[in-house]
């Protein structure tokens, strides 16, 4: 195994991390702010990524795609929390989880009759095609270290945001006393929406994002939620601080689990067998390490904390 190969595989932990961040970053926002389980989130990952790949097919322009994605993936937000969510701040979780889950399937429909069911494909921009080199000899490809790079600014922006800006004091007053904002003039919905729509931007430059790594598909957001929630869960519900090294942590040991697990098994085993039960242990690997992190810490790593 090169060194090449390794900093390879590390990076596309990194960039696997940087893309969960973003999605986990609005989860993470929306919960802590309403504390509600809203689990549409993938859907808004999904409204992303199509209306980047049909505007940047339109136009020949995936710069324009991307801002299309995030002015679809808000707008769609902010027209689910003013329709559907306000009515399930009071309710329970479990009503919460039921209603988001309807427009799971109402987003997956309605995409499939827009779009169809066959998958939509994004180019790589220009500007972004080609490789740099790596230690060891290998290369890398520019477009992920690229969306590492937005990963890295978007934290920082949401960082400044949060803890620098009248709108994030705002946000962090909600997640602590509502009620007492509320009392002292704050408009509660306006805020409610703006903090959904800026979860749901996130969660579609996402989608746009890695559009261009993967088809663009109905149901495309799903798998990825469940991430989400790990990271979620594994750095502090409410947490910015928590979401990034969440997700870092996560990509890093899913994708290095997936590379080294099925090696090291075939150093004993045939290599067939160890690459079915290395990918299989592999899977399971960051469930591991959030049920000992919960074990350790059971409010997450960065709990309450923005």
């Amino acid at each position: 195994m090169s060194i090449a190969l390794l900093i390879e595989q590390l990076l596309n932990g990194l960039q696997l991390g940087v893309m969960l961040f973003l999605m986990a970053a609005g989860l993470t926002l929306i919960f802590g702010v309403m504390g509600l389980i809203n689990l549409a989130h993938g859907s808004l990952y999904m409204v992303g990524a199509f209306a980047c790949a049909a505007v940047a097919a339109a136009t020949g322009s995936f710069w324009i795609g991307l801002v299309a994605s995030l002015v679809a993936a808000a707008a769609a937000g902010a027209i689910v929390e003013v329709a559907v969510i306000r009515k399930l701040y009071e309710r329970d979780h479990l009503d919460q989880v039921l209603a988001t889950f309807a427009l799971i399937l109402i987003f997956s429909e309605g995409t499939r009759w827009l779009f169809g069911s066959f998958p939509l494909y994004l180019d790589i921009p220009p500007l972004l095609q080609g490789a740099v080199p790596l230690p060891g000899g290998g290369r890398y490809q520019l477009y992920r270290l690229a969306i590492i790079g937005v990963g890295i600014v978007v934290a920082i922006g949401l960082y400044l945001l949060i803890s620098r800006t009248r709108l994030g004091m705002r946000i962090r007053a909600g997640e602590s006393d509502r009620e007492m904002i509320a009392a002292l003039g704050v408009d509660i919905r306006t805020l409610y929406t703006v903090v959904f729509a800026l979860g749901a931007a996130l969660a579609g430059l996402a989608g746009a994002l890695v559009g261009a790594l993967q088809s663009v598909q109905v149901g495309m957001g799903e798998p990825v939620l469940i991430l989400a929630f790990v990271v979620i869960v594994i750095g502090g519900i409410g947490s910015i601080k928590g979401a990034l090294l969440g997700a870092i942590l996560v990509g890093v040991v899913d994708t290095m689990g997936r590379f080294l697990l099925p090696k090291a098994l075939a150093l004993a085993m045939p290599a067939a067998q160890a690459g079915l039960i290395g990918g299989a242990l592999a899977s399971m690997l960051i469930y591991l390490v959030m049920a000992v992190i919960l074990a350790v810490r059971p409010s997450g790593l960065f709990a309450a904390q923005s």
